[in-house]
């Protein structure tokens, strides 16, 4: 099991991680396009994977900020 932290945020800053987050998770986005495009079904597992978690704690930063 993942170990809880704590971490205190300005909003300013939370946004800034928000930005890296949601860049970040276009990138896996377009990997698994191209992943797709070449018939490699590992990769696209990976990459879908990946960019699902990032959007999991996308939204769970926001759901703070907002």
């Amino acid at each position: 099991m993942a170990k809880t932290i704590k971490l205190t945020l300005t909003e300013d800053e939370a946004e800034m991680l928000l930005d890296a987050l949601e860049a970040d998770m276009e990138g896996y986005v377009e990997s698994t396009k191209e992943a797709r495009g070449n018939n490699n079904r590992a990769d696209v597992k990976t990459f879908s994977e990946a960019a699902q978690r990032i959007e999991s704690l996308i939204a769970k930063i926001r759901v703070l900020v907002e």
